[in-house]
């Protein structure tokens, strides 16, 4: 082993970097460093089916969380607004600590980041589905789903922050960073559409119209047994995905060696790192167009199932609605990562509108026709809203790099605070809005609910959502975005991040 270089003394020369005089080789090599970083088609399906179980349980959640609290576990709806934020505040909050954990671990046989997905699997998987289940005590249930939710929440942040920071260190190159989160993003959806499908057709019989329509007394409905159960299948099928695509994960994705190395110097601080990475104005700029732009996804997802069953006459279609937005969302994924490479990605980001007029729509002409055109729309919006950022964010990072310079390991910093601000709004929307159920008078569990909260879900589903859209684009477009590095930029990326030191 050499030893290491002796420290320089104050007033001695600095030798200078031996630099290589561009030869007959350097094409060739260019060439043999492009193939290098090109990332093969079963590494890129590996990589999306790696977030897989994270995007069905996420997506189960916001479709049918909130319906299964109100009218299986009959949970009042201010409680079910503490279960919610609370949930939600965890998951941010788990944020900047996964992210200075993951930060400050030290490289492992599979990587730096991988051991923290592999780790987090089990008890994922053990959250989610107590977070299905129903206690047979009837005081303390908003207890215990407020706590499986926020483990849930947590671990999952656990789980997602290294697994999507793992973007930058798949390979340097933009353009494959780019189609790895292409195909992250539609096999994402595929699985989604999968295990919603799934879950709604296992859960369906637990919310048949026949119950109400059988029911003489107003209050609410008793649940029956075989409603519980059905949840339990449905959160059994969902939690077993995860040890499932996490092995594929790890058996087809290998995490490229940290460029850095150890001996060049000491690390960073998280806290110092995250006050560079908050200070740099296109990161700013995204999170926060995003911050609105999440947000009124989530609202979206969260209240079309209870607008469908308690404000129209759409309850038998929640099913095919659910499956209208996911496959539109999956299928229009590929399209739009042809329309970022086209016509870039700011100019993309004018698809999300499309889900406005729509929206207003259903809220005013809540029929059949109409609300499969609207969740048709919405799947394509939602698509963009959810490619959009993992595409610029990696931008985001370099454009940093380019005018700092620090080392690797900021990217974690960069994914892992941005998830935390859009967790953090994603919690402020749907616990306010919850919350106004309660003061519209909703009751948890009954059949026919007031005109009073029909009203309030029509503005959840169509004002609340077009408002923050709309926000959050016109911050979107203020200024100009980061361009994608060329491919010198990203050989002096490359060059700064071999010859940089360690965050570990």
């Amino acid at each position: 082993m050499a030893a290491p270089p002796a420290p320089a003394t104050e007033g001695s020369p600095q030798p200078e970097p031996h630099v290589r005089e561009p030869g007959p080789g350097s094409a060739k090599r260019g060439r043999e460093d492009s193939r290098a970083s090109r990332l093969s088609f079963c590494t890129k399906v590996c990589y999306g089916i790696g977030g897989v179980p994270n995007q069905i349980a996420s997506s189960a959640t916001a479709f049918y969380l909130q319906l299964f609290l109100l009218d299986i576990a009959q949970i009042p709806a201010a409680q079910v607004s503490l279960v919610l934020f609370g949930g939600k505040v965890s998951g941010a909050a788990a944020d900047p600590v996964a992210g200075f954990f993951i930060n400050r671990s030290q490289r492992t046989g599979s990587g730096r980041l991988m051991p923290w997905v592999l780790g987090c699997t089990p008890f994922i998987a053990l959250a989610y589905f107590f977070l299905w289940f129903l206690p047979p005590f009837t005081s303390l249930r908003g207890l215990w789903y407020t706590t499986f939710y926020c483990l849930f929440q947590g671990l999952a942040t656990f789980f997602q922050v290294p697994y999507t920071a793992l973007t930058m260190l798949l390979t340097p190159c933009p353009r494959e960073r780019d189609s790895a989160t292409a195909y992250r993003m539609t096999v994402e959806m595929a699985g989604t559409l999968m295990g919603a499908t799934v879950h709604g057709l296992i859960v369906s019989g637990a919310h048949k119209h026949h119950r109400c329509e059988a029911t003489v007394t107003p209050g609410p409905v008793t649940v029956s047994p075989n409603a519980a159960r059905l949840y339990y299948i449905a959160a059994a099928v969902v939690a077993v995905t995860y040890p499932v695509c996490s092995s594929l994960l790890c058996l087809g994705v290998k995490e490229r060696p940290d460029p850095s190395t150890p001996a060049s110097g000491p690390g960073l601080s998280f806290l110092a790192g995250l006050g560079l990475t908050t200070r740099h104005p296109p990161y700013l700029k995204l999170v926060i167009s995003f911050l609105f732009i999440s947000a009124a996804v989530q609202v979206e997802q969260s209240y079309l199932v209870l607008f469908c069953t308690h404000a129209s006459q759409l309850h038998d279609h929640v099913q095919g609605l659910v499956l209208t937005v996911l496959v539109s969302a999956v299928l229009s994924t590929p399209l739009w990562e042809w329309v970022l490479q086209r016509f870039g990605k700011k100019m993309s980001a004018f698809g999300i509108s499309a889900m406005v007029p729509f929206a207003i729509l259903l809220a005013a002409v809540p029929t059949a026709p109409v609300a499969y055109v609207v969740a048709f729309v919405s799947g394509v919006s939602i698509a963009v809203s959810l490619l959009l950022p993992w595409s610029m964010l990696p931008d985001v990072v370099d454009d940093f790099q380019l005018q700092h310079h620090h080392g690797p390991g900021l990217e974690t910093i960069f994914y892992s605070s941005y998830v935390f601000f859009t967790k953090l709004s994603g919690a402020c929307a749907l616990g306010i809005s919850t919350l106004s159920l309660e003061f519209s008078g909703y009751k948890a569990g009954a059949c026919k609910q007031a005109e009073e909260v029909v009203v309030t879900l029509k503005v959840l589903i169509g004002a609340v959502p077009t408002c923050m859209i709309l926000a959050g684009l016109c911050i979107l477009m203020v200024g100009s975005t980061p361009k994608t590095p060329s491919q010198d930029a990203s050989s002096r990326l490359s060059l700064r991040r071999r010859t940089s030191y360690s965050l570990a």
